[in-house]
């Protein structure tokens, strides 16, 4: 938090200070978007941002780990920047700008972090947030008839964080084009309404919140940052947005032969009859924009994850079954690798390792193609699993392992005011 004061110059003291956190999708994997469940934590890592308001209408952003600028206007017309940091704080600044006429004031932000970036943690999403709390708190919202209206509720506001990020409308507040993915509103979930030392369960479109699970005494989250960047943009972007094209494509061939009006691929589930029908249809998917099998196994893997797993592995925890919530989490990984097609050979490998090396349970997380893998360990072997995972991951990928991290995270807070 110094050196964040300390980068806003003679107005830093008086700066209001937030922690935003990363966060680890525990099981979920492309749920949230398709009206799913997910099981979630912060994680006591994040990104400290600080604002100190303008009187003009400009907004100044400071990364001073790697001392980046950008200087932008808050404006409606305002063009993100592409493949380049400075687009995310920038996409959610044209997009209050949009939805709130009378918010004009600019910021100078300055953050700091010690999120890896592109690892699977919702670095960007946390970025989004920061953004929004800090220029939201410049411009006073939760005073205007929108805020009170349409965004009440940390629930609702993470929603909302998520329409921001996908581009989509969210009820009379209008989208623009986003940062090009097609995702839901899992990682901002987990940002606001996460809670220290629990995993929350939270089912989507709309978010809701199910059960609470305190975190297994005795247990430590360990991560694994595979060092295989997980990009939002370029090849990777088009990847991930094929998985949520297939869900798409799915409601759609189901509302076309039905007549209904679900607007989740859950609530279509949910409808009598829905899931027999839907995997008839599927037989023949007749689309050409994805391989032959592949929206069949897209059902597949979001209906034992959403609907199985994760119910299986929140029970198991609640008992105390630590063998039960491993075998469910391996039901999950082998959805990824064998249903998404979203796993890279680091992280399979750190998922393997991991068991053979102690660990009760180990999946990768978050949008796949890169990124990286949690595990839970017996506390008292937590240090010695670090190092021989991460020295066997070296020895094994000795490219990717130089961009590696092997660290401990205890399931942490949401965002909050710090200052």
């Amino acid at each position: 938090m110094a050196r964040v004061r300390e980068s806003l110059g003679a107005g830093g003291e008086q700066a209001r200070v937030w922690h935003v956190p990363g966060r680890v999708e525990v099981l979920g994997k492309h749920t949230d978007y398709a009206g799913g469940r997910s099981l979630l934590c912060a994680l006591d890592r994040g990104l400290v941002i600080g604002m100190v308001p303008r009187a003009d209408d400009t907004v100044t952003f400071l990364d001073t780990s790697s001392r980046a600028r950008a200087a932008f206007r808050l404006e409606p017309d305002l063009v993100p920047l592409t493949g380049r940091w400075a687009g995310f704080p920038m996409t959610a600044a044209r997009r209050i700008a949009r939805n709130f006429p009378d918010a004009r004031r600019g910021a100078d932000l300055a953050l700091a972090s010690d999120l890896p970036s592109a690892s699977g943690m919702s670095s960007s999403s946390a970025l989004i947030t920061a953004t929004f709390l800090a220029l939201a708190e410049a411009n006073d919202l939760q005073a205007t008839e929108q805020w009170h209206a349409h965004l009440s509720t940390p629930a609702v506001l993470a929603e909302y964080l998520g329409c921001i990020e996908n581009g989509q409308d969210f009820g009379p507040l209008k989208g623009d084009r986003g940062v090009g993915t097609f995702g839901g509103s899992e990682d901002h979930t987990a940002i606001l309404c996460a809670r220290a030392g629990q995993l929350s369960r939270f089912a989507f479109c709309p978010v809701r919140f199910e059960v609470a699970i305190p975190w297994p005494a005795g247990q430590a989250l360990v991560i694994g940052v595979s060092g295989v960047r997980s990009r939002k943009s370029g090849a990777q972007r088009e990847a991930y947005n094929r998985l949520s094209l297939a869900v798409r494509r799915i409601l759609e061939r189901w509302r076309e032969a039905s007549g209904s009006k679900a607007i989740s691929l859950a609530g279509a589930l949910a409808e009598p009859g829905a899931p027999a029908a839907i995997s008839a249809l599927l037989e023949d998917d007749g689309a050409s924009e994805f391989p032959a099998g592949f929206l069949a196994a897209r059902l597949r893997q979001f209906v034992a994850e959403s609907d199985d797993i994760i119910p299986a592995a929140s029970a198991a925890l609640l008992a105390g079954d630590l063998a039960e919530f491993g075998q469910q989490v391996e039901r999950s990984q082998r959805g990824a690798e064998e249903g998404l097609q979203n796993q890279v050979p680091e992280t399979i490998h750190l998922v393997r390792r991991a068991r053979e090396l102690g660990a009760h349970a180990a999946s990768a997380f978050g949008a796949g193609f890169g990124g990286s893998t949690w595990a839970l360990v017996d506390e008292d072997a937590s240090t010695q699993f670090i190092q021989q995972w991460s020295a066997d991951y070296e020895r094994s990928f000795p490219g990717p392992a130089r961009r590696a991290q092997f660290f401990r995270s205890d399931p942490g807070p949401p965002a909050r005011r710090i200052d």
